[in-house]
């Protein structure tokens, strides 16, 4: 949304960048050309613009009259944010993030065909739509049982390695974070192979078993918060020979209570390790309220699938999700209905 100015004046860095930024989200996701609607909402969908960012964190919304006839104020601008009258008008700075916020690189998402958030909804969001459904379905079932306590967390499996768990576990927290009710943290606990914060394009740092193996960290500073709204990463930390029995240690519980307790909105999403290959999954199967078995379509045996279940089976919840499905060109799975070229 571009903010009337008077014609002769240099735009400021300010209004530049709200001609570029939506600074009604958390993110601020570059729309360049694209009309709202095909930017955030679809080409089907009418989205209206944010309200006009004033200085001083105030949202105005501003009157056709106002717009019309009135300037806005920008007194209260600090010279060093004045446009240079010698720069480029296509070189925009966005704002800086928040202290304590961490970027999540979009560019890296879209380069490894996952979700990213603020793009119009494709097959694979949807996808990840309904996988979600029936892990919230679930959610709520543990819920009114007996384990009510594990009802806000989740394990993000597979049989073997390179079966593609760290894709749909990051996919499943994007997808989980846009719901309204849940902030999701992601928690990347294949402490042998961490992958999730290289997936994100983030930095690594001390994090899971960091917490677990010294008792007077809270674990909860370790937390990184991102710019993608209600989505926080916990990383997996120093690995240690002793990952198996830091997992397997009552000071486990007291971690996940710990973050569960930190916000009551929050679901955990672990990435674990594979089952057949590494001892942590069956572990951290036990402490959760269902587990999401990743299974590759063109190369996970059966054999194997029924083996990790069975090393799983300290959870009572488990549903499989089929990956790497090949979908046929003009099929009726959400192809055209989302943006895709209609056939003839």
């Amino acid at each position: 949304m571009t903010l009337p100015r008077p014609v002769d004046r240099q735009p400021s860095l300010l209004e530049r960048a709200a001609a570029v930024y939506d600074f009604g989200e958390h993110y601020r996701a570059k729309v360049g050309d694209a009309s709202f609607g095909h930017a955030r909402g679809g080409p089907e969908e009418e989205v209206t613009p944010p309200p006009a960012f004033v200085p001083g964190g105030v949202e105005a919304q501003a009157t056709p009259q106002s717009a019309a006839h009135a300037a806005p104020d920008l007194s209260a601008i600090p010279a060093e944010f004045l446009a240079d009258p010698n720069a480029d008008p296509d070189d925009v700075v966005p704002p800086p993030l928040p202290a304590g916020i961490v970027s999540i690189d979009r560019g890296m998402l879209a380069e490894h065909g996952m979700i990213v958030p603020g793009a119009p909804v494709g097959p694979l969001a949807e996808e990840f739509r309904l996988i979600k459904r029936q892990l919230l379905v679930t959610r709520r079932r543990v819920a009114d049982s007996d384990q009510a306590d594990k009802a806000r967390s989740v394990l993000v499996c597979s049989a073997r390695p390179r079966d593609g768990k760290t894709f749909c576990a990051v996919n499943l927290a994007l997808s989980m974070a846009a719901e309204r009710d849940t902030e999701v943290l992601l928690v990347d606990a294949d402490v042998a192979k961490p992958d999730v914060l290289r997936r994100l394009g983030m930095q690594d740092g001390p994090g899971l078993l960091d917490a677990l193996a010294d008792q007077t960290i809270d674990v909860e500073s370790l937390v990184l918060h991102t710019d993608v709204p209600q989505l926080s990463v916990l990383p997996a930390g120093a690995k240690t020979a002793m990952d198996t029995e830091l997992l397997a240690s009552a000071r486990t519980e007291v971690v996940i209570r710990r973050l569960l307790d930190a916000n009551p909105r929050r679901l955990l999403i672990f990435d674990s390790p594979p089952a057949l290959a590494a001892s942590p999954a069956a572990v951290l199967a036990m402490l959760v309220g269902q587990v999401m078995l990743v299974v590759r379509a063109d190369r996970t045996p059966e054999t194997e699938i029924g083996q990790a279940a069975d090393l799983l089976d300290g959870c009572e919840h488990i549903q499989l999700v089929l990956n790497a499905v090949s979908f046929v060109p003009g099929g009726a799975r959400f192809g055209s209905y989302y943006g895709m070229e209609e056939r003839a």
